[in-house]
C-alpha cells in the first residue's frame, strides 16, 4: 500500500509539473508542441530553453514581488528617466575596473568625484581623493579602513600588542558599521539612545574617546527616524577634547542619504569639509543621489587622509587614476547614470527634486498626526523621512498591526522596535523618495483612513510577536 501511495504521489507530481507550464510557452508559441513540463527549480535543467520561454517563466514568478514604487521602507531609488535607463543598458557590459579599456567611463567617475568634492566644500576639490563603490556600505568600510590605518601608524609602538582600536558612534548607525568593526577587529563604542534623543550627541561622543579611538562616525540622516546628527557640535566637542588632552580624533560623516539632501536644502548647515575635523564623507548615489542601485561614493578631504598604501593606481591615457575599493569587477552603468543625473539636474534641479520630496514628507506627516491615533517622532523636515508611533491612549492596536494591514493594500511601511535603552518604543517609518508623488501620498492616507475604523474596533493588538518586526534599515 505505501508503495502504491508513493507511485500515486509521483504521478500527481508529474501531472502538476506538466500543468505548471502554459502551453503557449512552447517553441514558436505552439500550444501543441515544445515543452511538456516546467524546468526544475533547484538544479540546472538537462537542456536549454527557448529565450522567450525562459524569460516568461522568470517574469511570471517575479510578479509576486512587491511593487517597488509602493515600498516606503527603502531609501533606494525606484524611478529614473527612460534616457537614464538607456544609458545604463548601453554600459552594463563595461567593467568599471578596466579603466584603461574604458577611459571615458573612468573619466566620468573622476568628474563625479570632483563634483561631490566641490558640493561638499573640500578645501581643494581638485585635490580631493575619492572613488565610486557599490553603495554606502562599501564606502563606509573604506573610510573605516583609512581611519584604522592612520591610527595604526600613529600607534605603531603599541599596536597590536597593548592597544585595541575603537570607533565611537551612536547605536542608531547602519549595520555596515557593526560589520566593519567585526571584520577589521575594531571595538565598537556605541552611544545608546536616551529618552527622546534617538541619535549620537556631542557630549556622549567625546566622553567615549580615548587614545585608542580611530574616529567618530556622525550620521547625516539616521535610518531610524530621518534625523541629522549634530556634526558641527560633535566636531566642537572633539576640538575641546584635543585642547584638554591632546587627542586628535577625526570625524567621518556617514551621509548615505543626507549628503545628497543637505547641500541643496540646508545650505547653512555645517556638516561637511568646511569643518576641519571632518576627514571623510560617504554617500549613496542610489539613494537621494537619484540613481538605481548600486552606486556609492567615498571621498577624503585630501590625499593626506587616505594612506597611500591603500590606494591602487591605474595609469590611463597618461593620467593617474587612484582607486580604492573592496569590490573589483562591476558594471560602469551606475557611475554613468550618476554622471547623467548630475549633468541632467544640476544644483537647481536637485534642489527642486529634494524639496518636493521633503514637502511631501512634511505634508504626509501632518495628515497622519491629524488623525489623532498617532504621535510623530520626526517631522520629515531633515531627511524626507519621518517616524511615528501610536498615541499614548491607543491600546487596541499597535504599529505592527498597522504595517500588516497596509501591506494588504500593497504598501510596504516598516514597523520596528528601537534598540537598547528604548526597546519599549516601536514605530512606523515612511521614506519619501523621488517618484512618490503627492497623489500617491493621498492614496496612502485614504487606505490608512479606511483601515483605522477596523483597527479601532479590535479588542487588543493582534501582533504581539516583536520578532515579526520589519526592520528595513537600508
Amino acid at each position: 500500500m505505501p508503495l502504491h501511495q508513493g507511485r500515486a504521489a509521483a504521478s500527481t507530481a508529474e501531472r502538476e509539473r506538466r500543468l505548471a507550464l502554459n502551453p503557449f510557452f512552447g517553441e514558436a508559441a505552439n500550444p501543441v508542441g515544445g515543452m511538456t513540463e516546467a524546468p526544475p527549480h533547484h538544479r540546472m535543467p538537462d537542456g536549454p530553453l527557448p529565450p522567450m520561454s525562459a524569460y516568461q517563466l522568470v517574469h511570471d514568478e517575479l510578479m509576486l514581488d512587491g511593487n517597488s514604487r509602493l515600498n516606503l521602507a527603502t531609501f533606494v531609488t525606484t524611478w529614473m528617466e527612460p534616457q537614464a535607463g538607456v544609458l545604463m543598458s548601453e554600459c552594463r557590459d563595461k567593467n568599471m575596473i578596466d579603466k584603461d579599456e574604458y577611459p571615458r567611463t573612468a573619466e566620468l567617475e573622476r568628474r563625479c568625484v570632483a563634483m561631490l568634492a566641490d558640493l561638499w566644500h573640500a578645501p581643494d576639490p581638485g585635490a580631493a581623493v575619492g572613488c565610486s563603490t557599490t553603495g554606502s556600505s562599501e564606502a563606509c568600510m573604506l573610510a573605516g579602513m583609512a581611519l584604522k590605518r592612520r591610527w595604526t601608524k600613529r600607534n605603531a609602538d603599541r599596536y597590536p600588542g597593548t592597544a585595541r582600536p575603537n570607533l565611537v558612534m551612536g547605536v542608531n548607525v547602519q549595520v555596515c558599521w557593526e560589520k566593519f568593526c567585526n571584520f577589521w577587529e575594531v571595538e565598537p563604542r556605541l552611544v545608546p539612545m536616551e529618552g527622546d534623543r534617538f541619535h549620537l550627541d556631542a557630549e556622549s561622543a567625546a566622553a567615549l574617546c580615548d587614545e585608542n579611538t580611530i574616529g567618530v562616525v556622525a550620521v547625516l540622516g539616521s535610518t531610524f527616524d530621518g534625523s541629522y546628527e549634530p556634526v558641527a557640535e560633535i566636531c566642537a566637542a572633539l576640538d575641546a577634547l584635543q585642547e584638554r588632552t591632546g587627542l586628535d580624533i577625526p570625524v567621518h560623516v556617514d551621509g548615505a542619504s543626507g549628503a545628497m539632501i543637505a547641500p541643496f536644502l540646508d545650505e547653512d548647515l555645517l556638516w561637511d569639509f568646511r569643518l576641519p575635523r571632518v576627514s571623510s564623507i560617504n554617500t549613496s548615489g542610489h539613494k537621494y543621489g537619484l540613481v538605481y542601485p548600486g552606486v556609492g561614493w567615498a571621498l577624503w578631504r585630501s590625499a593626506a587622509e587616505l594612506p597611500d598604501e591603500l590606494v591602487f593606481r591605474v595609469n590611463y591615457l597618461g593620467g593617474d587614476m587612484p582607486t580604492f575599493a573592496l569590490n573589483f569587477s562591476r558594471p560602469g552603468a551606475q557611475v554613468v547614470a550618476q554622471y547623467y543625473t548630475f549633468l541632467r539636474l544640476g544644483r537647481e534641479g536637485y534642489r527642486a527634486v529634494q524639496q518636493t520630496s521633503r514637502d511631501i514628507a512634511r505634508g504626509l506627516a501632518e495628515r497622519i498626526e491629524a488623525m489623532g491615533d498617532f504621535r510623530l517622532l520626526t517631522l520629515g523636515n531633515q531627511l524626507p523621512v519621518f517616524a511615528f508611533t501610536t498615541a499614548s491612549d491607543v491600546t487596541n492596536f499597535n504599529v505592527f498591526d498597522v504595517s500588516r494591514r497596509l501591506r494588504e493594500h500593497g504598501w510596504l511601511v516598516p514597523a520596528y522596535t528601537f534598540p537598547e535603552n528604548r526597546e519599549d518604543l516601536s514605530v512606523l517609518r515612511v521614506v519619501c523618495r523621488n517618484g512618490f508623488s503627492a497623489d500617491l501620498a493621498g492614496l496612502l492616507i485614504e487606505d490608512l483612513s479606511r483601515l483605522l475604523p477596523e483597527l479601532r474596533r479590535q479588542s487588543h493588538p493582534f501582533t504581539h510577536d516583536k520578532d515579526a518586526a520589519t526592520s528595513f534599515h537600508h
